[in-house]
This record gives structure tokens, C-alpha cells and sequence, in this order.
């Protein structure tokens, strides 16, 4: 487990309790039936969406393939859906991120790569770092001649308060060895990304 993997050291009580305390700040009473139920929701929703802390992404790239029949080209998942929330007003962030690499002598299976975007997704943060973790998990892990990760996100932080600009969406982008520095396979991965 990394510094990020953690038992929490503030119990469900007080977690809720703090929920309370944000329903009377916003002007309404806890007590009130709809809202009575509502801190312990809101505490166990947030323990499912941010259980990132609770795993080790690079983990999930552990189990890999050797029998690739001579494989050699580039490998990409995209559109793999996530939900995050930025580190500055804890509000949602939804996209999806596109992952690419080309392997030397092995694979992993796919689904972990979903998985790999889902525990560093699922912590508080910014876009750019989310898609520099993954990126750099895959390289240390997996050891291919490159990574190409995109990912594709609209921040509520920005599309519902702020500056209220529904439908902006930010793109940012990894691109690691052979992705990044061969031409030909840079312009390979973007173009399965973007087709």
C-alpha cells in the first residue's frame, strides 16, 4: 500500500455529524424527515467514491500476459468512464479517459486498465495529475516502449458555480516513450483515440 491507501481516522459518527453541520449552515434542519437519513447517506456515498485511498492502482497491473503470439502494436482502451472530484470544491468531475501502450513481451487484461482509471480516479484531485498517475503506473509497471493516456472531463467546479459555463469540457494528455518521442506512434495513438 502506498501513502495513499489508508484506514480512515475519522469515524462514520463524526463524518455524519459534519454532514449535519453542513445541512444547518446551508439553512435547512437535519431533523426534517427527507433529511434525517441523509448524513449516513452522504457518508457512505463518499466512502464508495472516494475509495481510491483504499487501493493501490499499480497493483492491478501485476498479472500480465507473455503469450501475445508475437504482438507488437499499440494497445488501446478507450472511453473508459469515470467520476472523480477536484481537490478545490470537492464537486464532481466526469469524462472518460482513453489509455494506450505499446508493449515489449507482455499484456495486461484490459479490464485492469479500467481499474488502474477507477483507483486513481477515485480520490480527491486535479485532471493533469490523474492522467500523469496513470500514465507513469503503466510505464513503471508494465515497462512498454511507451503510454498514451488521454482524458476528456467536464468539472462541475466550473459547469454549475464559478463561471457557469455548462458543456466546457478539458482535455489533457501523457504521452510516455515511444508515444511520445516516435512520430508515427504518436500519431497512430491519437488517431485511434480520436476515431
Amino acid at each position: 500500500m502506498t501513502d495513499h491507501a489508508h484506514k480512515p481516522t475519522v469515524s462514520q459518527a463524526e463524518a455524519e455529524a459534519a454532514v449535519r453541520t453542513l445541512i444547518q449552515w446551508a439553512g435547512d434542519n437535519p431533523d426534517r424527515e427527507g433529511l434525517v437519513e441523509t448524513p449516513k447517506r452522504v457518508a457512505k456515498s463518499y466512502r464508495e467514491l472516494f475509495q481510491g485511498y483504499e487501493v493501490e492502482p499499480r497493483e492491478y497491473l501485476e498479472k500480465t500476459f507473455q503469450e501475445v503470439g508475437g504482438y507488437d502494436e499499440l494497445v488501446v482502451l478507450k472511453n473508459i468512464r469515470f467520476v472523480s472530484f477536484c481537490e478545490h470544491h470537492m464537486l464532481p468531475v466526469v469524462g472518460v479517459a482513453h489509455v494506450g501502450y505499446l508493449p515489449t513481451d507482455r499484456v495486461v487484461g484490459i479490464s485492469k486498465l479500467a481499474r488502474v482509471v477507477r483507483g486513481f480516479a477515485r480520490r480527491l484531485q486535479i485532471q493533469e495529475k490523474m492522467t500523469s498517475d496513470i500514465a507513469h503506473a503503466i510505464q513503471d509497471v508494465l515497462r512498454p516502449l511507451g503510454v498514451g493516456v488521454v482524458i476528456e472531463a467536464e468539472h462541475s467546479c466550473m459547469t454549475m458555480r464559478g463561471v457557469d459555463v455548462p458543456g466546457a469540457s478539458l482535455s489533457t494528455s501523457c504521452l510516455l516513450g515511444s508515444v511520445r518521442e516516435d512520430p508515427r506512434t504518436r500519431e497512430e495513438f491519437l488517431r485511434l483515440v480520436r476515431g
